[in-house]
């Protein structure tokens, strides 16, 4: 396998952590290689979600992946969450901490969406310096998650794609790459999301997901609600070839099934993750 830029840990294969799994996951220590929780869901709780994720953690590798951060905010980064959040990722160990690029508000707002940035020379500039200033602050590089989007911006002069390779590189960040996403964008805006998986520097990336959607036909909805599509899979399947491979996770967060439902997902990413390096492998050998 090829390293990462920083040689973070393969984790190998997790799905997200939810309240409906606690009881089973508590009572059954099931083999599941790892979890994600969403950071803000822990970062202002006490009581059970927190002694729980206590729990799990002792068993567990958890990586954190959050909502709020608003990197592409005018806002000025809200450093108590910041502080709060550096909290965390200490009381769980988590070997590096995730967010999208997005914003989500502003004027301290929250709208609790993840809202897309228009993809040019300015915006780049700006997310660098606060790329840069969040890794600082929580003393490890930080890890950008590729968004679903539904609508651009007529003033883009780059594709999303260029746009988050310059990001990684100028700023030194990782990359969650969500190839769910890709495909999600590539339906929704006509583009080859081939092009896009090519065009990422693949040593960059720490962390794929993967995930279900809902199609309305006219449009792909990133809902996370079902399970993944071959050309999903095929997609997750052609990063492999050119990353080797990284930690996988599945998310399911809506119309959430048995645990051994979702846990079957992360079972066919192992599978079709390992025909892959047979066969790089293989092809390599000739």
């Amino acid at each position: 396998m090829t390293p990462n830029r920083w040689n973070f840990p393969d984790l190998g294969y997790g799905i997200g952590l939810r309240s409906v799994h606690f009881g089973e996951i508590l009572e059954t220590n099931p083999p599941i290689d790892w979890f994600e929780i969403i950071s803000e869901n822990f970062m202002d709780t006490k009581g059970r979600p927190l002694y729980v994720l206590d729990q799990i953690a002792e068993r567990y590798p958890i990586v954190m992946h959050g909502v709020s951060l608003s990197i592409g905010s005018t806002d000025p980064l809200d450093l108590e969450y910041l502080r709060k959040l550096k909290e965390l990722a200490a009381r769980v160990r988590s070997p590096w901490v995730s967010d999208h690029l997005c914003w989500t508000g502003v004027h301290g707002q929250n709208v609790h969406d993840l809202l897309p940035m228009p993809y040019n020379e300015e915006t780049l500039r700006y997310t660098i310096e606060r790329v840069k200033a969040v890794s600082e602050i929580l003393e490890r590089p930080l890890v950008i998650e590729n968004p679903s989007s539904y609508v651009e911006f007529a003033n883009s002069t780059m594709t999303e794609w260029d746009f988050l390779a310059r990001l990684a590189e100028e700023s030194d960040c990782g990359l969650l790459f969500d190839v769910n996403n890709v495909y999600v964008s590539s339906f929704n805006h006509s583009f080859d999301p081939n092009l896009y998986i090519d065009a990422i520097p693949h040593d960059r990336v720490v962390q794929y997901h993967l995930a279900g959607h809902t199609n309305k036909e006219t449009h792909i909805i990133d809902t996370h609600n079902d399970h993944v599509i071959d050309q999903v899979w095929e997609l997750y399947r052609r990063s492999c070839a050119l990353s080797g491979g990284r930690s996988t996770l599945v998310e399911w967060d809506d119309d959430i099934p048995d645990l051994a439902v979702v846990h079957a997902e992360v079972l066919k990413a192992k599978a079709l993750r390992s025909q892959t390096a047979t066969a790089v492998g293989g092809a390599h050998g000739d």
